[in-house]
C-alpha cells in the first residue's frame, strides 16, 4: 500500500512540477520517477527551512511538487 502511495504522489508531483516549470514532462514514469526524488528533495529542503505543510495527502503532494519544481529547476541548469 506505501508504494501505491508513493507512485500516486509521486505522479501528480511530477505533473504539477512539469505544469509550472512550463516543460512537457518525461512521461508518466519520468514524471513518477521525478515526483518521488522530488519528495525526498523537498522533504529535505522543507526540513532544512524549518516549513511543515502539516502532513497527510495534500501536504505530500506540496512538499514533492516543490521539490519536483526545484528538480526541474536544476536539471535546466544543467541542459544549458
Amino acid at each position: 500500500m506505501d508504494l501505491l502511495y508513493f507512485l500516486i504522489i509521486g505522479g501528480i508531483a511530477g505533473w504539477i512540477g512539469g505544469q509550472i516549470m512550463r516543460g512537457s514532462g518525461f512521461g508518466i514514469l519520468g514524471n513518477i520517477v521525478i515526483g518521488i526524488i522530488g519528495g525526498i528533495l523537498g522533504g529535505w529542503l522543507f526540513g532544512l527551512l524549518g516549513i511543515s505543510t502539516g502532513g497527510g495527502l495534500i501536504g505530500s503532494i506540496i512538499t514533492a511538487a516543490a521539490g519536483a519544481v526545484v528538480l526541474l529547476w536544476i536539471a535546466g541548469l544543467l541542459k544549458k
